[in-house]
């Protein structure tokens, strides 16, 4: 149990009937008037819902007691995607519904953080930037140097993104994950 004069970001907590719930960011309010109490954006663990809910302030939570481990990508069975962790090397198979957008930039060898509660995988945070290679991309036209215009490019993932028109197959670029922007080329 913690108070939610203990809330800090990324802490998990456990509401509404056991629902796990991510503080995404928290806001202690003093108001002139009245008692102080704190605004909490959180995001549900499984479905990914983001509601805002205000609490009083000093109001007991329940806290959720979640594992973060670091792990590596190994290989797909079947439909799961199958890690390894680093420190046990014991593997755990994590289905695509747990994995979600992560799966566009995951390649064996990837080193990850996945969140795990009572031996269940909630969900899995990958670097904010990876380096991948441009499987295929049409060729820029000559002379188009010019800043501005995008071109789709295929990643060695088999993910897709837009990307500047002077970069060419083969090339390594670093990619957000975040938001699955282009963020430059890589030199190698």
């Amino acid at each position: 149990m913690a108070t939610t004069n203990d809330l800090k970001n990324g802490m998990v907590l456990k509401l509404e009937g056991g629902q796990l719930w991510s503080v995404v960011e928290f806001q202690h309010v003093k108001p002139g008037k009245g008692g102080a109490f704190v605004r909490t954006k959180l995001k549900n663990v499984l479905s990914g819902k983001v509601v805002d809910k205000t609490f009083n302030a000093g109001t007991k939570v329940e806290t959720a007691t979640v594992d973060r481990r670091g792990m590596q990508f190994s290989y797909k069975d079947g439909a799961d995607f199958v890690f390894m962790d680093t420190q046990t090397y014991d593997q755990m198979p994590i289905t695509p519904e747990v994995v979600g957008d992560a799966a566009n930039y995951l390649l064996e060898g990837q080193e990850c953080t996945v969140a795990v509660y009572e031996g269940n995988p909630l969900f899995i945070e990958l670097p904010a930037a990876v380096e991948l290679v441009v499987e295929y991309t049409e060729p820029g036209v000559q002379g188009d140097r010019s800043t501005g215009g995008t071109k789709p490019a295929r990643l060695e993932t088999g993910y897709e993104i837009g990307v500047p028109l002077f970069i060419t197959t083969g090339e390594k670029i670093k990619v957000d994950t975040r938001s699955g922007e282009y963020l430059g080329r890589v030199n190698s």
